[in-house]
């Protein structure tokens, strides 16, 4: 059973020259240097010491490799069965879901207030692991959705890139980090320079796709692009909850929802010629649009929560400066004096 693109609109396009545009190579080479920059900054939180414990003792990092694995596949399977995607819909959402890591849960786990140690470990364990997970997922999931070899389509080359384009500029980062006085400065300049090309890659990317993301704007696939992310969130943190603290759960919250759009995006571009996929050619950046607009949801409304909630520090503060109170009622003396030293009242 051949997939057909039964979704696809007949007069559907890609712009002229796509891919091979000035815009497209100036997108690539943005896209790089923000990776390298942003991996540096994030390099600069990370402690060897710590990572070194995540791997002596791998409960948090095989909770994360269980989620990552093991959830998300599995909720794209079921998403497209459970909304009755044609072939070619469910097989783009397939890929989606078993591309794991990404870069963007990074950056939410800072904001998150998570593990840095422990989200750079699993991105890079989750990219490792991708070259032999990948080919056998993609195996298993897409038996009765497509006839051709998905396994053969697995970037390998693209992987081992990610992997070097997150290692080094990590190992560069943690060496900073022994250097005290200059960590700060590199994490604040890395994350501000990260903002401003993320500026311009959301203003590339418009300039380059145009018009043509509104072919796969449909309100299907707005749900499932939109569910995906968010379950991924959800039984990420439940699954880790119960056997790791809530900085850790946040972290494989985060490492699990959030996906890698441009290996899936590759993955599609290798197996289907434009005539086939038509506009689900895009839906890689629809997911990427709904993962940012919840993860950004859910780091409002942990800030909102941590400022509302009283800290644990503030509270023992008061609660010592009531017992000292209690404990220093004065004494009076047999004349009516108060002893020297005490104070008068409570």
């Amino acid at each position: 059973m051949e997939a057909h693109n039964g979704s696809a609109p007949l007069n559907f396009t890609l712009p002229p020259n796509f891919g091979k545009r000035p815009t497209d190579l100036a997108l690539s080479v943005i896209l790089v240097s923000m990776l390298l920059i942003m991996m540096l900054s994030l390099g600069c939180t990370m402690e060897y010491s710590k990572i070194k414990a995540h791997f002596w003792k791998p409960k948090g990092l095989a909770i994360a490799l269980v989620a990552q694995y093991g959830i998300m596949p599995l909720t794209a399977f079921l998403i497209g069965k459970i909304f009755r995607l044609n072939n070619i819909e469910a097989l783009a959402i397939l890929i989606c879901g078993c591309s794991p890591g990404g870069n963007l849960s990074n950056v939410f786990s800072l904001a998150l207030k998570g593990d840095m140690n422990l989200s750079i470990v699993m991105t890079t364990c989750s990219t490792f692991f991708a070259l032999g997970m990948m080919p056998l997922l993609l195996y298993i999931y897409s038996r009765g959705i497509y006839d051709g070899d998905l396994k053969e389509k697995v970037p390998y080359g693209g992987i081992v890139l990610s992997l070097v384009l997150i290692l080094i500029p990590c190992t560069i980062g943690i060496f900073l980090n022994a250097k005290r006085p200059y960590v700060r400065y590199v994490t604040k300049g890395g994350m501000i320079i990260t903002l401003l090309l993320s500026v311009a890659v959301i203003a590339l990317s418009a300039i380059n796709v145009g018009k043509s993301i509104m072919f796969v704007m449909t309100l299907r696939l707005w749900a499932t692009s939109s569910l995906m992310p968010f379950i991924g969130f959800l039984l990420g943190y439940i699954l880790s909850l119960f056997r790791l603290n809530g900085q850790c759960s946040r972290t494989v919250s985060m490492e699990t929802g959030c996906q890698n759009v441009q290996l899936c995006s590759t993955i599609l571009n290798v197996t289907f010629p434009p005539e086939v996929i038509g506009p689900l050619f895009f839906f890689p950046l629809l997911y990427m649009i709904c993962q940012l607009g919840e993860g950004l949801l859910l780091i409002a409304i942990f800030r909102c929560y941590e400022k509302i909630k009283p800290s644990k520090d503030k509270t023992k503060i008061i609660y010592k400066a009531a017992t000292t109170a209690e404990t220093t009622v004065p004494s009076p003396l047999g004349n009516g004096t108060h002893k020297e030293g005490f104070p008068r009242t409570a």
